[in-house]
């Protein structure tokens, strides 16, 4: 199979040979290593690449995979980054425009009569700028012998990949990760692995957040080796009986054999805090198992302050009883429903002190680190944030482990949002809106609501599936909402867009969501039959002096049990440490100080933080109000 570089142009192509997507548990070969965490099966494909820019398609340097090509004029660039934040291209804040917009025509395939799915669109951009990167690496001595993976945590926007001058996959999701397998491929000794990384695609239309405009491999790259029997995909659900006494878990594991499984088992036990273990199954381990109905009695409950964790260990033994795959899992025990129109957990009416919360680092953009996570997680506990929602895409994994550890409550999203495509300069227009009805935007969407399901659908800090973020209504979305209805009986989901599209209230989102609606509009809806629960997906906006008032909201949780809080607009200022021309010393600098045009300038910094993490007076404000409901 070639690569082609018309799939930029095509909205329904937008997987070419990836893995499917599957649950984001760590495996190791032994007890020893689970313990440590030192993993022999894992290797790490981050640090220094070769590369090449080009300011378009055409430009960049073709066949560059091939093991024989000239690449002595190539620079080097850091995996994880962003190729803007290495001196290429330009860098670009804009909030709902598309960055082309004014300067090249675009309207999203089959949109406004279009049945040609407009070729060409950015495969001959004259602004889809092309990183090429290039890396040896030779197996270490825990993956030979093995099938070997490797996974993209992390790519803007759409990449191609090649191993040893053969082409391997293609995708596009930026906030998603990428999964190939590459055995066929490998090679004893040196191998070379290449990626293109264009920055524009179909997919742009569909990640119009409201952020700097990067390209890049921004997350981690790392290569896996699967075990002869091995767990590629595990589905916990540890559910509450309704008199929140009794633990019920339930498991399905799908196991991959590269060897004849007779007499192989799967030794399934699960620990308490303590390391006490409460109980232990042995199976065949083959193909399909499921384990159901597992009592857990007097259960230790998951909530905001008491975040408990039972430890789930599964071993894969081999006929002979030898473990060649351990996977340890936390498991948290809750109960979510929506009962007379009240969302409760654990069965009491829930409360949500929430942010939106941008990853953002002062010097690296999208690329945080683990320090990044637990100082924002210790910001949230001193001041009396119990949850988050992942605007407008998925995060890095640690950061659903540590919401899962001190007990976040997370509105997980998916990466969706299409603003420019229904609204223009502040009107209502939705004739060339994505996805919207529209057969050939459907399958791509809901790849998306299926690669964020499959991969975080084991973490207990997830509440609530959300569709994604500004993206007006249609049969697509409704058909999202339904696909997370049809796999999670445990959570909700919410969507806000439904909004601009009453049609779609009754099949779309469990909760009444708004952004930026007055205290008295809320009351309104209160007071005149509520059909669902109401939160403020996004409110406050804290943008210069902002959080004035803040009480004419938390004083509707005294007054209306189905008023049930929301998430301020937004945690973090997104800007970056520059050296000032003139002073020489270190400045903060926001949308449209980089000579980016159009652009929402300032409006990248509304966060109760400043970009470089240092708390704004609003955070006062916000830990008081928040305190008080803070139980």
């Amino acid at each position: 199979m070639q690569a082609e570089l018309k799939w930029l142009d095509d909205p329904q192509t937008f997987r070419v040979n990836q893995l499917p997507a599957h649950s984001d548990h760590h495996y190791y070969a032994t007890d020893a290593d689970a313990k440590s965490g030192d993993n022999q099966l894992e290797q790490s494909l981050d640090g220094t690449w070769q590369f090449a820019f080009a300011a378009t398609p055409q430009d960049r340097p073709q066949g560059f995979y091939r093991p024989d090509f000239d690449r002595s004029g190539f620079d080097t660039i850091q995996v994880p980054g962003h190729i803007e934040l290495a001196g290429y291209g330009q860098l670009h804040y804009t909030n709902t425009l598309y960055p082309w917009e004014g300067k090249q025509y675009r309207r999203p395939a089959y949109t406004l009569g279009d049945q040609t799915g407009m070729p060409g669109m950015f495969s001959q951009g004259a602004d889809n700028t092309v990183g090429a990167y290039v890396r040896t690496f030779t197996l270490a001595p825990g993956l030979r012998h093995h099938t070997v993976t490797v996974q993209f945590d992390g790519v803007e926007e759409a990449m191609y990949l090649w191993l040893n001058g053969h082409f391997v996959g293609y995708a596009e999701d930026s906030f998603t990760r990428s999964e190939f397998d590459l055995t066929p491929y490998l090679q004893d000794g040196e191998n070379l692995i290449a990626v293109e990384v264009f920055k524009r695609s179909t997919a742009a239309f569909l990640e119009d957040q409201d952020f700097f405009r990067f390209s890049g491999i921004f997350r981690s790259v790392r290569l896996l080796a699967q075990p002869a029997i091995h767990l590629a995909d595990l589905t916990v659900r540890a559910n509450v009986t309704p008199d929140l006494q009794t633990g019920d878990l339930n498991l399905r594991l799908r196991l991959q054999s590269l060897q004849a499984t007779t007499g192989a088992q799967a030794q399934v036990t699960l620990a308490d805090a303590a390391g006490q273990t409460i109980l232990t199954q042995t199976v065949g381990a083959k193909g399909d198992l499921r384990l159901s109905h597992l009592p857990v009695p007097q259960v230790h409950l998951w909530a905001h302050h008491t975040p408990y964790l039972y430890r789930l260990t599964i071993r894969l033994l081999d006929a002979q009883g030898t473990v060649v795959e351990v996977v340890p899992v936390a498991v948290g025990f809750r109960r979510v429903e929506l009962k007379d129109k009240v969302m409760l957990l654990n069965g009491k009416r829930l409360i949500l002190n929430g942010v939106n919360r941008h990853e953002w680092d002062a010097r690296s953009g999208r690329v945080i680190s683990l320090a990044d996570m637990q100082a924002d997680i210790a910001i949230f506990k001193d001041h009396h944030i119990n949850a988050v929602r992942t605007c407008h895409y998925p995060d890095q994994d640690a950061w659903y482990d540590l919401c899962d550890q001190n007990g976040i409550y997370m509105m997980a999203e998916n990466n969706l949002e299409t603003h420019g495509t229904w609204q223009k300069m502040g009107a209502v227009e939705p004739s060339d809106n994505v996805p919207g009805s529209l057969p050939q935007w459907r399958e791509v969407v809901l790849d998306r609501a299926r690669s964020n399901y499959e991969t975080f659908k084991n973490h207990p800090a997830i509440l609530f599936w959300s569709l994604g973020n500004e993206s007006y209504a249609g049969d697509n979305l409704a058909a999202m909402n339904q696909f997370y209805k049809e796999h999670d009986d445990t959570r909700l989901t919410h969507y806000e867009g439904v909004c601009r599209n009453r049609v779609y209230q009754d099949r779309i989102s469990d909760m009444e969501s708004m952004m930026y609606d007055p205290p008295m509009a809320i009351r309104d809806y209160l007071e005149h039959d509520p059909q669902k629960p109401f939160i403020n997906c996004e409110y406050m906006h804290d943008m210069g002096n902002s959080l004035g008032g803040m009480n004419s909201y938390t004083d509707l949780l005294d007054e209306f049990p189905m008023y049930q809080g929301g998430f301020i607009w937004d945690y973090i200022d997104q800007a970056l440490w520059v050296t000032d021309e003139v002073t020489g010393k270190p400045v903060l600098r926001y949308g449209g100080d980089f000579d980016d045009r159009h652009s929402d300038y300032e409006f990248s910094g509304d966060g109760l933080l400043f970009a470089d993490r240092t708390p704004k007076p609003a955070l006062q404000e916000v830990s008081h109000y928040y305190g008080k409901y803070d139980d």
